[in-house]
């Protein structure tokens, strides 16, 4: 939680909020390039930075991390044709595709176009293997183990379905088939545990040395967290960097050859450069709680319904009275799905929590910090309700990157 309403040198402030707020009326999100920007440069020392797309996917957001020579991590078909249409290039690595099966359309898109396969099955390889004999393949390696800052978010050990439990298995699957074999990946799960990060890094040391092919990568994958909290501290990237350097450094000694060392960031780019801006419409008492409903829901704004995910809240007065900060009441915060659990202040589980607030009425601004990540991206039409707009702020300008969907756009589909 690094950047604040207050902090005027920011673009997301006070004063460009209700500017955004009078001319494109919420709900909608916003993203600062700038913030996206700065994170890059955070990365710089890794060898490859491929932004994991998933996180979020509008192609202007994509084309960003293309002039910054970013490469893509995509994760479906659709992820894929956003990639092309951001400029990413066919028969190179700029697209790398991850997942742990392969549908025949997909299939036949990276034969024809040449994406290299980050394959999480042995049944994926064969698939390919049959196919298209001599594509270029990683094995995405599951060690064992895992971790996260949810059980939802954690792709290792027995209970995940992400990766190849015995990758040795692999080989011959790829020899069989004249596969390229060129890099290895683990990612155990989102958020950094020192403890786990090393762990995850020794394993990796021990897989390469184990199966002894002559790659040419290592991916340290993704998972890298923000500090949600205000009082939170940043993850320490040199920190992290140096473990997962000193990693590929051993596995290059022991094959006697150059390395580079990826990372697959998703959150880390792009989750603080983003806010969603909603609008408040009704308070009222339930018995001792007081509520405040809103018109976002989590169709459109998943993360604290999934994962229970904390965000920080700010206020805007819609009536331009001064908000006593130093006066705040517990209050809950819903949006206007008809589900109980539409709820924006809870714990992972759905136990409904409730936030020390300023006193808010009807009218005010209620805004959501650190959704630049997994916010639109995971949206849906749930209960029939369009996708609201995205705007990025990027050169003192705002424009808007995906525009407001009309109900009648979801009806046609169906007609």
């Amino acid at each position: 939680m690094s950047y604040i309403l207050t902090n005027a040198k920011k673009n997301i402030n006070i004063k460009n909020v209700k500017s955004l707020i009078k001319k494109y009326q919420p709900p909608f999100w916003v993203y600062d390039a700038d913030i996206i920007y700065e994170k890059i440069k955070l990365l710089k020392n890794f060898d490859v930075i491929r932004f994991a797309q998933k996180s979020c996917s509008n192609i202007n957001i994509l084309r960003l991390m293309k002039n910054k020579n970013l490469k893509i991590d995509a994760v479906s078909l659709g992820e894929i044709e956003r990639a092309l249409s951001s400029g990413f290039q066919p028969n190179t690595d700029e697209i790398i595709f991850t997942a742990d099966i392969l549908d025949q359309e997909t299939l036949s898109k990276v034969i024809n176009f040449n994406i290299p396969v980050n394959a999480g099955s042995l049944d994926m390889l064969t698939q390919l293997g049959k196919s298209s004999p001599g594509h270029h393949v990683w094995l995405r390696i599951n060690p064992g183990f895992g971790y996260g800052h949810s059980k939802k978010t954690n792709t290792g050990g027995e209970n995940s379905k992400h990766g190849i439990w015995e990758p040795r298995l692999a080989i011959p699957i790829i020899k069989k088939y004249k596969l390229k074999l060129i890099g290895l990946h683990m990612h155990i799960g989102s958020g950094v545990n020192y403890i786990h990060l090393k762990k995850v890094c020794k394993s990796m040391v021990q897989y390469a040395l184990q199966l002894n092919q002559k790659i040419s990568s290592i991916s340290a994958g993704g998972g890298l967290p923000i500090p949600y909290q205000i009082d939170e501290k940043p993850i320490d990237i040199k920190k992290y960097f140096m473990l997962w350097n000193n990693a590929r450094k051993e596995i290059s000694r022991f094959l006697d050859q150059k390395i580079e060392l990826e990372i697959e960031p998703g959150r880390f780019l792009v989750a603080e450069s983003g806010i969603l801006i909603s609008k408040v419409w009704s308070v009222k008492k339930m018995g001792k709680k007081n509520f405040i409903l809103i018109d976002v829901g989590f169709n459109d704004f998943m993360r604290p319904t999934m994962y229970g995910s904390y965000h920080h809240i700010s206020i805007i007065s819609g009536d331009n009275r001064e908000i006593n900060e130093n006066e705040k009441i517990d209050t809950v915060v819903g949006g206007p799905l008809c589900e109980s659990g539409d709820i924006f202040t809870q714990k992972e589980g759905g136990t409904v929590q409730t936030r020390k607030l300023p006193i808010i009425k009807v009218g005010d601004y209620l805004i959501f910090h650190d959704t630049g990540a997994y916010g639109a991206s995971m949206s849906s039409n749930y209960n029939t309700r369009p996708l609201i707009p995205e705007i990025l702020l990027e050169n003192n300008n705002s424009f808007v990157i995906r525009r407001r969907q009309k109900i009648e756009e979801i009806l046609n589909l169906e007609k």
